[in-house]
This record gives C-alpha cells, structure tokens and sequence, in this order.
C-alpha cells in the first residue's frame, strides 16, 4: 500500500504542475513549423548517437536488467516516430471530408503525465517529447524509481535543446524522486496519462480519474507452418528475443512449430547461437525465474543466457545468444507458456492441420498476452488470413522479427511507438500503436450537405411494413 504524500512532495508537485500550465499557455499558440523544429531539436538533443549511447548504458546499469549493446538498437524507433511525426499536421485543420461537409481541427491534449518503465528508462522520454511537442503539450515525466537518473538525464538534455531555442524548458519536466504515492497524486493533476508499463502501472494508471492510454502485458508468440524458410525465420527469432536481453513485451516468447520442420528449425535456431536445454535443466530454469507463487523473479529478467544459467545452476558456452525450452504443456500451471521477458524461449511443437497451430495459440494467450501480439513465419495466405480471425491479439507480423517490427519499422506500415495499446483484451482502450493522433483532441466543423437519408423501405429491407403506423 502507498504511503500518504508527504507535505513536501505535495509541494514539489504542485510547482511542476504550476510550471507546466505556465508553459503550456506558451506552446498551445505556436505554429506548425515551430512545433516540428521543437521535435527536431529534442530528438537529437537526447537520441543524437553519442549521448543516446550514453542513456542507454545508464539505463542498463542503473536498473541491472538489459544488455548495453542491444539497448542501443532501439534508437530506430526515435528515427522512426520522428518521420511519423514530421509528415502529419498537429495544428489547425488536419483533416477534410468535403464529400460530408466536416473538418477537423487539432487542439492539444494539454498537461501529460507520463509514466516511464523500467526497461525503456531512455527511450520512451524521447518518444514522447516528439509527440507532445508536435501536438502542443507539455509533459511531466514519472521515472520508474529504479531508473530515474536516467530518464532524468534525458530529460535534461531535451530541455537545453529547449532553452537553446529560446523556448520554455518547461515543457518537459521530470519528478526526480518518485515513490508510489508522489506518481498516484501527479495522475490526478494532469489531462492525460501516457502510461507505458506492466499490468500495475495500467490499473492504477485507469483508477486515477483521468483519462489514460496505456500498454498491455505481452506473450509474443510465432507460428512457423510448412512454409516457413527456416533460416530466416531462425535469424530473425534471434533478432527478436536477444535484442536488450529480451526485456521487452514485443520479444519472441513462444514458438508454434509444424511436426514437418521442427528439427529443421531448433538447427537453424542453433546456428543462430540458440542452446537447447535438457528436461532437468528446464527444471532448474523453471525454478529460476518463477517463485513459488508463480511470480516472475526479477533477478533472472533480462538478462544474458550466460547468466539465466548460472541462475539456475548450470553453465552454457558463452558463445550462446538465447536458450530454448522444449514446451511440455501450455497453460496456468506451465510456466514457460506465459512471458518470459528474458533470453528464453519456449518450443511447441503442432501436428497435423494448420487448426492445431490455431489451438496452440488460442491456449498460449488464455495465460497472458491477450492483445499485444503475435506472428507468423508463413508464405499461405489462408494460413495468415485464418491467425488474424482467430488470435486474440491488435496486431499480427508476417515473416518480421516481432521486437524489432509490431511497434513500428521502417519496413512496415505500422505507425512508430515506444507504447502500444492492446485493445480490450489487454485492459486498454485503443488497439493501436499509440502515436501522435492519441496526444492531440478535435473540434470538428461541421458544414450542411445535400440530405443524405435512404427511405425506409431501404433501410430497414425486408423487415419494413407499410402497414404499421403511429396510432
């Protein structure tokens, strides 16, 4: 249970906020290209490469989970919400319909409070100052206390971008000692909550009384039917479970296997620097990582395969990227069919129909991920057609490693995010990746138009009897 707010604390926040609306009556009244330089110039200020290598190695460090090198890798996604954001208009009429008479005109979400995870302590500061800024907002961010230097420092680095342009610094802000009850009270002071993080963020984040998109738990799972080219999909699984250790919700988790392919596959896998467990080693791996309750043991999240062994009382080559579980069962009581968020994967292997796959995962999702993602490794378009009907999740990557693709790439249309919602299966009200669109509201204009009103004998076909009348 959080403790009460301290009167200090109640003072700390009340000048951020103070700050912030002082601010906020600045940015809401400048222009488009004004706004768009002002994400240019905190896009680089704190993702220009030398100092977004620097975060990164902070966040690794300071919160002990994730790999430096493969923390870096996630600076395609600055590069990639700053494209989004730069090709959209964020100010007066963005939208016409003249066909129906209507426009729409964007307006700021206002004041952001924006809630920072743990494993993204860098990245997501960045992301979401290019979008407030675009919309006309102003941010305060609530670092996850086991990273707060380091999003404190990229905060600070955007905001000299700020002040070197001649613009309020504060327009972002940062709490610098946040606990439990400081982040429960800055909620309520806010418009809008950007709440990036586990299914405990997402609850309190909805209880606060205002209005918040939020990100869902994950349980990334791959089909690989007897399409599959097995080398490039063992590569890209690669790709998707050791970027940062695997600490995030996109990584690959699980794998559906054909029967046709399997011993194919877990080859190529091993090629790919993949070590195959042994059942009495799963065993130990099982104890590991899940305490007797069943919760996750943050000791052994993300973190190298070298050291999930060593955890777990054994050793593996160091020339080994992942470790894989062949799957013994899928449900509550099989652990390693629910997320991992570390350098491990689970192996199901399918026979028979591609239903059987469906089954699978249909199973797999009733343990945890429901809405965040899934993928497939296939060439049949029946078989693609037939996951999307049938998996219950807001998006579906085709032949792309899932950690590097479903929160935007530049190889697929997905819009680019460090957040994504997971629809009403994940707890969350939008099923989209969380982009520019969802930091801004709308007025709409609306003009009069031709009458546009079939009789009812068509709208109602059928069922329409001339015969009935009012009394």
């Amino acid at each position: 249970m959080a403790k009460d707010i301290t009167p200090e604390q109640t003072r700390m926040l009340d000048e951020l906020v103070a700050k912030a609306r002082k601010a906020q009556v600045v940015i809401e009244k400048h222009a488009q290209e004004k706004v768009d330089r002002l994400c240019q110039a905190v896009a680089w200020a704190a993702g220009n490469p030398r100092d977004f290598e620097r975060l990164c190695w902070m966040g690794v460090d300071e919160s002990g989970a994730g790999d430096r090198g493969g923390r870096y890798g996630k600076r395609h996604k600055i590069l990639g919400v700053l494209r989004d954001a730069l090709r959209q208009k964020s100010v007066g009429v963005v939208e016409t319909m003249p066909e129906k008479g209507l426009a729409r005109y964007a307006k700021p979400a206002g004041l952001i409070v924006s809630l920072i995870p743990m494993t993204n302590p860098e990245l997501t500061p960045i992301v979401t100052a290019i979008y407030a800024l675009k919309a006309r907002d102003v941010v305060i961010f609530s670092p996850h206390p086991r990273t707060k230097k380091t999003t404190f420092e990229a905060v600070r680095l955007m905001r000299g971008a700020l002040a070197a342009m001649g613009e309020p610094e504060d327009f972002l802000q940062c709490v610098e000692d946040p606990n439990l009850a400081v982040v429960d009270q800055i909620m309520k002071m806010g418009d809008l909550i950007m709440a990036t993080g586990g299914p405990a963020m997402t609850k309190a984040a909805h209880s606060s009384g205002k209005p918040a998109f939020c990100s869902g738990a994950g349980n990334a799972t791959m089909v690989f039917d007897e399409t599959t080219d097995v080398a490039i999909a063992a590569r890209n699984t690669r790709v998707s479970k050791t970027s940062d250790f695997g600490s995030g919700c996109s990584a690959d988790g699980n794998l559906v296997i054909y029967g046709g392919i399997y011993d194919k596959m877990v080859e190529a896998l091993e090629k790919e620097g993949g070590y195959l467990a042994s059942a009495e080693e799963r065993a130990k791996l099982e104890k590991a990582m899940w305490d007797a309750e069943g919760h996750r043991i943050l000791e052994t999240v993300a973190i190298s395969p070298q050291k999930l062994a060593e955890a777990a009382g054994f050793s593996i080559p160091g020339d080994r990227k992942f470790i894989m579980v062949e799957g013994t069962g899928i449900g509550k009581e099989h652990k390693f069919s629910g997320e991992k968020l570390t350098t491990l994967l689970a192996l199901h292997r399918y026979e028979g129909e591609f239903e059987n796959a469906l089954k699978m995962v249909d199973e797999i999702y009733k343990v945890g991920g429901r809405g965040h993602s899934c993928g497939i490794y296939s060439h049949d378009d029946d078989h693609i057609n037939r996951l999307a009907l049938r998996a219950p999740v807001t998006r579906v990557m085709v032949r792309q490693p899932q950690s590097k693709a479903n929160a935007g790439s530049a190889e697929n249309g997905m819009p680019m995010t460090s957040s994504m919602g997971c629809g009403i299966w994940g707890g969350n009200i939008v099923s989209d990746n969380i982009g520019l669109k969802y930091y801004t509201q709308s007025t709409w204009v609306a003009r009069p138009i031709l009458r546009d009103q079939p009789e009812e004998s068509v709208l109602f076909g059928d069922f329409f009897d001339p015969t009935v009348t009012r009394a």
